[in-house]
């Protein structure tokens, strides 16, 4: 697959088609979410922040990312 070609996964519940190729971190960047704000489960396991770099994307991922909200 080249870098311009598309594939399908399922974020926050959408399916929704990103460029191939893209590491969760890079994803988080490219969609410009913070990615110290957040935790990414990747089909159904939380994945270490430290990590995100190393988690490649693939067709028919899961991707769930979730905002930490703070309150008092």
């Amino acid at each position: 697959m080249s870098s311009t070609e598309r594939i399908q996964v399922r974020l926050n519940g959408k399916d929704r088609d990103i460029t191939f190729g893209h590491t969760v971190q890079s994803l988080l960047e490219a969609i410009e979410i913070n990615p110290l704000a957040v935790v990414v489960e990747l089909n159904k396991e939380i994945l270490d922040r430290d990590r995100y770099p190393d988690f490649d994307i693939r067709e028919g991922d899961a991707i769930e990312v979730v905002h930490f909200v703070g309150g008092g």
